[in-house]
């Protein structure tokens, strides 16, 4: 008998020699394989003469198949039987000793199935993803050992013992050959961290070789930005510490020389393309800084322009000398003529719950239009930036003609909406209840949908709002939102009730500038709860008052387009003006300028905002304490909300003491303010601030309305002066800002306050 097994070695050259005839394959041992399967594995030919290697390689064919546990040939006079076993199926999988990662996640990590074949070497395979995964959250000790169970009928169950280990940190992240910026600076780059005394609750101080990839890249985008064309990394070490219990991560990097850019100039090989209007677009000036960024916006915007101009595949291509003497890079902006190649279609696949037209109007080309490759990078990049997608990926192939071109887009839907509860707190108002609903794809239509509420000790808000930002398929953005604010006057015996709603379209204007108009209606009612003024008595006697107003905005924001990195602006002005119906009639008038950026290799933030207001009643129309400015505490730091500004101070009637206040027709404030390291490991996220703030509110419609003994104080426009120091801290619960102050120059009735707990706001 001739028996072929994994175990079996075949004789050498006499067995090798003997040959074999079979007129009939007998296969035994098969109940789910079928056996025409195995006989198209073996290949035996019937009636023909097989030598034993030929036999050997049919052994190994059915063996290698995955389906059988063990296979035997025997010859058998002109008969050949097959004996197999079958690999059992799987009858269940069980995760144990699983307490950081849940039994649906890992089950999506491998590959074995239950009612499957069960595979030994898909089993192992499975636990090395296992442990992988682990690894991905920083618990590279992780160990995962398969177990398998018989049961009856020829099935398995396959249990994954898991020893989860600890989480294995970044002890320390370093870099090696950086001059210009500190490691602080860098380590605020990258998206690896440190590990700090909240290690419980931030997760990225694990190591992480795809977080790792993400740093590379945005370090390199970080340096080139700066002109330092050169910048390589050499190497990425992540060395396991001896305990195996932290990573040492190091960047080993080469900066080079910053570059400026030299001379800029613009040529053109196509004869309807003038280069001298092509040149006027371009918003790079000799001696700038030299950044990738900047001249890919100047060959958007020449592209652009050929657009208009009706100029069909005109490509702009950026020929750069260089300078190493003076280190600086001549740009010469080439119009050239590009390949007839158009866009044949665009397809979309993996989008269930988003509808087409939203990905579709990311593109800004149709199909028939010429093709142009940075134009789909950018439009790859919007549909990413939705935020609706977990991946997106485009693709360009050729079409149905070398001339053609298919853009493929496929996305995979991630969850948009998110509800949420938190508190608030402030030194003035105590501790609040925020609970919000946001939806950020509507029906799959892009939209934005919002319902918020706010409550707190003295005040309550409920507000619903709607966003659509393609109306009518333009690039038009439509804003609707009702809310409805409740207040309790911390600094006077009176209540608000106000119910707003307001519409608006915004347009862009250009690169950094838009337009927005709005109409707005209101309903504001003043309710007295204790002793007040004669101003505030006579507002509140004059019931609910409608206000009806249009008005418009414009803003200019430098902040993602700026030809510098370390530097931004955003300024806005707008106005509104009531009057069309309802019962208010002024214009109020509302400008605001922040500007920001960095010094000292970046290590040090200076930021300036000027802010002012005014109200201009006309037609007899008085201002009541609603309509006029209440400057917050964050406006105007070291006073508390409505401390400054025109008040009414004397005794009542009945003898209480008033001091309400009023508010200002007229506002100016000015804050600025530097942000610093404090020499703590970067990890903690702590770092300081210094502060100046100097402004006033002033002016008050209605002094007529005093009562008798009381007085208006504080009209005029005297300035407030202030000095403090901030501690700014970033926790997993948000950005907190410790703010302690100190009035150098205040009137007599302001309500300082030398301390303030906020949630940080950044520019």
């Amino acid at each position: 008998m001739f028996v072929l097994s994994s175990l079996m070695v075949l004789p050498a050259a006499p067995a090798l020699a003997q040959n074999y005839q079979f007129g009939t394959v007998s296969i035994a041992g098969n109940e789910r394989i079928d056996s025409g399967t195995i006989l198209s594995y073996a290949g035996i030919p019937r009636g023909q003469t097989v030598s034993a290697a030929e036999l050997n390689a049919a052994y190994q064919r059915i063996n290698n198949s995955g389906l059988f546990e063990k296979v035997e040939l025997v010859p058998n006079g002109n008969t050949l039987v097959i004996r197999v076993t079958e690999f059992p199926t799987v009858n269940r999988i069980n995760f144990e000793g699983n307490r950081r990662v849940d039994d649906d996640t890992l089950s999506a990590a491998i590959d074995s199935r239950s009612r499957y074949i069960y595979s030994p070497n898909q089993v192992e395979a499975d636990a090395q993803a296992i442990a992988e995964a682990y690894s991905q959250n920083g618990r590279v000790a992780a160990r995962v050992t398969p177990r398998v169970i018989r049961r009856s009928n020829n099935r398995v169950d396959v249990i994954f013992e898991i020893f989860e280990g600890d989480i294995v940190e970044l002890e320390r992240v370093s870099f090696v050959g950086n001059q210009a910026f500190s490691d602080r600076r860098l380590r605020r780059v990258i998206d690896s961290k440190q590990a700090g005394f909240l290690r419980q609750l931030i997760q990225r101080d694990t190591y992480s070789e795809e977080r790792v990839n993400f740093d590379r890249q945005v370090l390199r985008d970080f340096y080139q930005s700066r002109g330092y064309v050169d910048f390589r990394i050499n190497s990425v070490q992540a060395q396991l510490s001896e305990e195996r219990d932290g990573y040492f991560l190091t960047f080993n990097i080469t900066e080079g020389q910053p570059f400026k850019f030299g001379t800029i100039t613009t040529v053109s090989e196509v004869p309807e393309a003038n280069a001298a209007e092509f040149q006027d677009t371009v918003r790079i000036r000799s001696g700038q800084t030299y950044s990738p960024v900047d001249v890919e916006n100047a060959i958007a915007r020449m592209e652009r322009l050929g657009v208009d101009q009706s100029i069909d595949f005109l490509r702009v291509e950026p020929r750069i000398t260089r300078n190493d003497r003076d280190q600086t890079l001549d740009i010469e902006f080439a119009l050239t003529r590009g390949p007839r190649v158009f866009v044949q279609r665009i397809d979309i696949e993996g989008n269930t719950t988003t509808l087409d037209q939203v990905i579709r109007r990311q593109f800004d080309v149709a199909e028939g239009d010429p093709f142009n490759a940075r134009e789909i990078r950018e439009s790859a990049e919007r549909i990413r930036a939705l935020g609706y997608f977990s991946s997106a990926d485009v693709q360009a192939r050729e079409g149905a003609t070398p001339e053609q071109v298919i853009v493929d887009v496929d996305v995979e839907e991630a969850p948009t909406g998110s509800l949420s509860f938190g508190g608030t707190y402030s030194t003035s108002s105590g501790f609040g209840l925020v609970a919000n609903f946001r939806e950020t794809n509507f029906l799959g239509r892009g939209q934005t949908l919002n319902l918020s509420f706010a409550g707190g000790v003295d005040s309550r808000v409920y507000r619903l709002g709607f966003t659509e930002p393609a109306f009518l398929g333009r690039d038009v953005a439509f804003d609707f939102d009702i809310g409805y604010f409740e207040t309790d006057n911390v600094n006077g015996n009176y209540d608000t009730d106000n119910v707003q709603f307001s519409t608006a379209l915004t347009f862009p204007l250009s690169e950094n500038m838009t337009l927005k108009t709005a109409y707005k209606l209101g309903w504001t009612d003043i309710t007295v709860d204790g002793t007040v003024g004669g101003i505030i008595d006579a507002d509140a006697a004059r019931g609910g008052l409608f206000s009806s107003a249009v008005g418009y905005e414009f803003a200019y924001d430098s902040r993602l387009t700026g030809l510098n990195p370390n530097a931004g602006m955003l300024v806005t002005f707008g106005q509104d003006v009531a009057g069309l119906g309802g019962d208010a009639n002024y214009v109020k008038t509302s400008a605001k300028a922040i500007a920001q950026t960095k010094v000292w290799n970046e290590e040090i933030t200076l930021r300036a905002t000027l802010q002012g207001g005014a109200i201009s009643p006309f037609s007899g129309y008085t201002t009541r304490v609603t309509d006029r400015y209440l400057v917050s505490s964050s406006a105007l730091r070291g006073f508390e909300p409505d401390g400054l500004g025109p008040r009414e101070i004397d005794t009542a009637t009945d003898g209480d003491t008033v001091n309400d206040a009023l508010g200002g027709k007229f506002f100016a404030v000015a804050q600025f303010e530097a942000e610093f390291p404090l020499g703590l490991p970067e990890e903690y996220g702590i770092t300081g601030g210094l502060f100046y703030d100097v402004g006033s509110v002033w002016g008050v419609d209605g002094a007529s309305n005093v009562a008798a003994g009381n007085s208006v104080v504080q009209e005029d426009a005297s300035l407030r002066h202030v000095v403090g120091l901030s501690i700014f801290w970033t926790t997993p619960i948000g950005p907190l800002r410790f703010n302690w102050s100190k009035a150098l120059k205040k009137s007599e009735y302001d309500v300082e306050q030398q301390f303030d707990l906020t949630l940080s706001t950044r520019f």
